[in-house]
């Protein structure tokens, strides 16, 4: 084609690295060198004098055509594909993805197109593996961050959507910034520790930290981190795998908390086989208090504990359970010890399932101290009744007020152990994770009524402390504030919709030289019961002055007030007004907290109209007499 410098020509055409192919203007190829027979895969011999197409795949012919002719018009340099991909077709038939170069020049008068030519496959693959990749991590389902080791505090230089979602963060405050302010001033966590360590020694770690969304909500936060390296060793980049496992930590820390009620009960919890009866599990309390080993007790049945029943007759009792509607029975026996001693006990046996077996669940309340206190308070009220009836000097009265006390400590008993009972039994129902609304009811069902309870047994043993002359009062200094800070924080647990408790004034730098705990009994019963007796949306007041000898408390409500006939039974032990009958009370406190105060050379009154609330009134010296 060249002859004058053919040689040359061909020395020049071997030495370029790309493939070249050189057509006329009208697309025949005229030459290719060695690159581009091995591109195209053809030898020159096979290919010189064939038109371009050859090497164009057909369904492209039509619009090359165009393309060309164009090109020849405007006789510049060009690149091809820089808008769209260009393609060449092999001998093998494969088409291959490719990168052009056009170049026109003019020999002897004639025009030429010399093509230089990339196979850029390899670089494709890359590409589209590179777009895979980035595409996972965009549609997996937990947060990945992607953080750049080599520079200052390992920045975040990448993240995908899930991460962002997952955090509620945007794009400018999570790259280049480092993953501690998902932190938030949370940082002395022990797994943050571990955490640190593994970067710094450049090692995968897993931890599960709490971590803060960008509007303040914690969530338990499971972090997989690993390392990436170059080729020479060197740490570059980290990776961080996150996944919100708040539900699981959630659950198990629930899981733990039953298991830890479970255990930790006072009362004997067994559970045991539907079929062979044999115990399956038994609480620390009943371990404790029946004698006998967990190990000991799974290999016996409830019969070796009850002295009163033979198999038959237990399996009589509890049928009710396998056959009908009934959660759950109870029922009072005896049991009887390792150590061969028996005790009375109440029973609540329900049926349930552990996995996929049938099991009974048995809530033992050992009713010793219960039988033995109902004894004492049943000598009590006789005692009372007794009393009564020479200071009121009237048999009818004196019954009706004895009837009166019994129906109100059985009442006052029953209603909440009912109560806690059946939260009990209920709780065991509600085990799915939607349902634990329903389970944190129960449980605050049952921590109110144990508290309840709770205060009327104190209320009991104070009046037989009382009578019997056995306290033994502590005086020591304290500040008035710490005593009217907690009871009026314990207070605002009781308050109804609405209601408010005015906080004392100018109370901080008043000391006395008292019992403290007596103080904070008096006061808490004078604002339990203004909170008790005073309707929602309205206000309680707590007023305290302090003079040279003596101290005042004031509790102002604007409650129900007291009728006008019972003011002068008010502070007698057991008495209730009249319209106060259907509210939870003993009628012990208000007695016990004007017998504290005389002992202690005090005094409490009161000013009250029904139906527009009361004011009772509290002097104490500032200093007791030792």
């Amino acid at each position: 084609m060249f002859p004058q410098d053919q040689e040359i020509f061909n020395i020049l055409l071997a030495s370029i690295s790309e493939g070249v192919v050189i057509v006329d203007n009208q697309q025949t190829i005229v030459e290719i060198n060695t690159a581009a027979e091995y591109i195209f895969g053809y030898k020159k011999n096979e290919i010189i004098n064939k038109n371009l197409n050859l090497l164009i795949p057909s369904n492209y012919h039509k619009a090359h055509q165009k393309h060309f002719e164009s090109f020849i018009k405007k006789g510049k340099t060009r690149t091809m594909g820089e808008v769209s991909d260009i393609f060449g077709l092999k001998k093998s038939g494969d088409i291959i993805p490719i990168e052009v170069e056009l170049n026109p020049f003019k020999v002897y008068h004639k025009y030429y197109v010399m093509a230089l030519i990339k196979d850029i496959s390899q670089k494709k693959e890359i590409e589209k593996d590179l777009m895979l990749k980035s595409s996972a991590l965009q549609s997996a389902q937990n947060g990945i961050v992607i953080t750049d080791a080599l520079k200052k505090d390992n920045p975040i230089i990448y993240f995908n959507t899930a991460f962002q979602n997952l955090t509620g963060y945007s794009r400018k405050e999570i790259l280049n910034h480092n993953c501690r302010f998902l932190q938030g001033k949370d940082r002395d966590q022990e797994a943050l520790n571990a955490l640190r360590k593994a970067i710094k020694k450049g090692e995968s770690c897993q931890v599960t930290i709490r971590n803060y969304k960008k509007d303040g909500s914690m969530f338990w936060n499971d972090l997989y981190i690993m390392p990436i390296t170059n080729q020479n060793g060197v740490i570059t980049n980290f990776i961080g795998i996150q996944n919100d496992v708040s539900k699981r930590v959630k659950a198990e820390e629930e899981r733990n908390h039953f298991a830890k009620i479970f255990h930790e009960s006072l009362n004997e919890i067994y559970v045991f086989d539907t079929e062979t009866l044999k115990f399956i599990n038994a609480n620390f309390g009943a371990q404790k208090n029946i004698g006998y080993s967990l190990e000991e007790l799974q290999k016996m049945t409830p019969l070796d504990i009850k002295p009163l029943y033979t198999e038959k007759q237990f399996r009589q009792e509890i049928e009710v359970l396998n056959k009908s509607n009934v959660d759950k029975i109870e029922f009072e026996t005896v049991h009887k010890r390792k150590d061969g001693s028996t005790y009375p006990v109440n029973i609540h046996l329900q049926r349930s399932r552990l996995g996929e077996k049938d099991i009974y669940v048995a809530i033992i309340l050992d009713i010793t101290e219960q039988k033995n206190y109902t004894e004492k308070l049943e000598d009590t009220v006789e005692e009372r009744t007794e009393e009564l009836r020479v200071a009121l000097a009237s048999e009818r009265e004196l019954n009706e007020l004895k009837t009166k006390f019994l129906s109100l400590v059985s009442h006052e008993f029953k209603t909440p152990l009912s109560a806690i009972q059946s939260s009990t039994i209920l709780l065991s129902k509600y085990q799915q994770e939607h349902q634990q609304n329903k389970r944190d009811k129960h449980i605050m069902t049952i921590s109110n009524k144990v508290t309840y309870l709770n205060n009327i047994i104190n209320d009991f043993l104070s009046l037989e402390k009382l009578e019997k002359g056995k306290i033994n009062y502590k005086f020591t200094n304290f500040k008035l504030s710490k005593v009217v800070n907690e009871v009026v924080y314990n207070a605002n647990m009781l308050l109804k919709e609405g209601q408010q408790i005015n906080y004392p004034e100018n109370i901080d730098e008043i000391s006395l030289y008292q019992d403290e705990k007596i103080l904070e009994l008096a006061l808490t019963n004078l604002v339990n019961n203004a909170v008790k007796y005073s309707p929602e949306n309205t206000t309680i007041d707590i007023d305290i002055v302090q003079n040279d000898t003596v101290t005042i408390f004031k509790v102002k409500d604007n409650g129900i007030g007291i009728p006008e006939k019972d003011q002068k039974n008010i502070f007698q032990r057991y008495f209730r007004a009249e319209n106060v009958l259907l509210t939870q009370g003993t009628g012990i406190g208000l007695n016990i907290v004007k017998d504290h105060l005389e002992n202690l050379n005090g005094e409490i009154y009161f000013e009250s109209k029904e139906n527009e609330g009361s004011i009772f009134i509290m002097e104490l010296p500032n200093k007791a007499e030792t």
